[in-house]
């Protein structure tokens, strides 16, 4: 019996071997002549422009930046004309002491009220040696023994020259009413401790004369403490002790 014949499958020399991948590229188009044409239109995205800043922020940044270099120009040059000043006029501030205190009234009445009446005596001082100082009206002077005014008057008008030393002679006189419980604290005062504390109270307007220019109106304020054996009438009051502050207000 003859052998069967077996059949292989022919193998296609005439076909490549090579992977099955298509010959043309992604989104394109192939056309008839095989070549392939343009890519094919993709979808895009439309782009975003920020929107440009306003004008009006620049226009403001701008204006304050002139006003803040402005005002510091003006600062430095303050500063340095106050320095040129201080070290060409050297300006020291005036000293006031209460030298004297005579009790000329100090009277209870049937109504309970007190008048009082005292002549006061200051020592101003100006140690400056190129800086006066000129005293003008609307001052004012007063006396007080604890929350109670007892008296009050005025500083008198005058100009105080370099390097100048000026006693001045204050009358005050004042009244006060319902003066029943004020007369009980002094006698207690007394009997405890056996002196009065007081305190004058000055506010003062004045000019001040550098060289020859004069300056704008400024207050002096001065606050003494006084400390007196008494305040009987007709009496020279004997001053154990005395201190007096002064502050500048613009």
């Amino acid at each position: 019996m003859a052998d069967h014949q077996r059949i292989h499958p022919a193998h296609d020399v005439e076909s490549p071997n090579t992977p099955t991948a298509p010959l043309v590229p992604e989104n394109t188009a192939k056309s008839d002549s095989g070549d392939p044409t343009t890519p094919l239109p993709q979808r895009t995205h439309p782009v975003m422009y920020s929107n440009p800043p306003k004008k009006r922020r620049s226009c403001c940044c701008r204006f304050f930046c002139c006003i803040f270099s402005t005002l510091l120009i003006l600062i430095i040059a303050i500063a340095i004309t106050v320095g040129v000043l201080y070290l060409v006029f050297n300006p020291k501030l005036p000293k006031y002491s209460v030298d004297k205190l005579r009790v000329t009234q100090f009277n209870y009445s049937e109504s309970n009220s007190l008048s009082v009446t005292f002549n006061v005596a200051i020592t101003a001082r100006n140690p400056n040696k190129k800086i006066g100082i000129y005293y003008v009206g609307g001052s004012h002077i007063s006396a007080w023994y604890e929350d109670t005014k007892l008296c009050e008057g005025s500083l008198p008008k005058f100009y105080q020259g370099h390097k100048n030393t000026t006693v001045l002679d204050l009358p005050l006189t004042g009244e006060t009413q319902d003066a029943s419980g004020l007369q009980s604290s002094l006698q207690q005062q007394l009997q405890q401790v056996g002196n009065i504390p007081l305190h004058l109270r000055v506010n003062q307007p004045v000019r001040i004369k550098l060289g020859k220019l004069k300056l704008f109106k400024i207050k002096f304020r001065v606050r003494c403490k006084l400390v007196v054996d008494s305040l009987g009438a007709n009496d020279d009051v004997r001053i154990s002790n005395s201190s007096c502050k002064f502050r500048l207000r613009l």
